[in-house]
């Protein structure tokens, strides 16, 4: 993962866009808190294979005052600091003159829910920009002229943007081919085909008197199989209903 604590000035030209590897490129007022999500596990992997760079950009250094600082008070009087639209104009277009971004994303409480088709839809696309919020808001002008799609991670509100960006990003880093070892793993995940995962065991077959279902034991594909789209529906129209279509069978 690339951190830029010290970016290059707007007219300055610095190409690193490689080929067919995804480009995320993060803006943020804390750079700190998305280093621990994005340095481990699978979105780590991901990077180290060279499938996917991350960029965290600071907009504290896009800022031309004093102390740095990208929020001032809200024309309407209210509490609370709002970020300013210049620092995040001067970084997006930035970014911009280098390579085209298929989408500008900004992490809002109110845009659309984060959901497994998006992360299926956002895992084609070659370069993404993620906007985290912070204090108050930000500007609006900024989600009516430079943002081109407003995501959530859920119904609350949080701290900052930068927890709901790494969420983004791992959704969909580990839908990229190569990321995951076994890729038929992730096409068998929750949500893929709005349905719920079926249970999944492993050894000892037998533990505390807990048995494993005989069937997942008897080696019949087919029935296996057979079965864990039965657990699959029934789990679906147990705990998440509103996944299932009207069409969709149902245990």
């Amino acid at each position: 993962m690339h951190t830029h604590k010290n970016s290059p000035p707007p007219h300055s030209k610095q190409t690193t866009h490689k080929l067919n590897i995804m480009r995320i490129d993060i803006l943020t007022v804390m750079p700190e808190a998305l280093e621990s999500p994005l340095h481990c596990s699978i979105v780590q992997r991901a990077q180290d294979k060279g499938l996917v760079e991350i960029h965290i950009h600071n907009l504290r250094d896009w800022s031309l005052r004093k102390h740095r600082k990208v929020d001032d008070y809200p024309f309407s009087g209210e509490a609370g600091m709002v970020m300013q639209v210049e620092p995040v104009y001067r970084c997006i277009e930035h970014l911009k003159s280098e390579r085209h971004y298929d989408e500008i994303i900004f992490t809002s409480p109110d845009g659309e829910l984060l959901s497994q088709p998006v992360a299926n839809e956002l895992s084609l696309c070659q370069n993404l920009i993620i906007l985290c919020g912070h204090y108050k808001g930000v500007d609006y002008r900024i989600r009516e002229h430079l943002v081109t799609r407003e995501i959530s991670i859920g119904d609350y509100v949080l701290t900052g943007g930068e927890l709901p960006a790494a969420v983004i990003a791992d959704a969909v880093i580990r839908l990229i081919p190569g990321a995951i070892g076994d890729e038929q793993s992730a096409l068998n995940d929750s949500f893929q085909d709005n349905l719920l995962e079926a249970p999944v065991y492993t050894r000892p077959a037998e533990f505390n008197g807990w048995k494993v279902p005989e069937v997942l034991l008897s080696g019949n594909f087919a029935k296996i199989e057979e079965w864990k789209m039965q657990q699959a529906l029934e789990r679906t129209k147990r705990l998440r209903p509103g996944l299932l279509t009207d069409d969709a069978p149902l245990p």
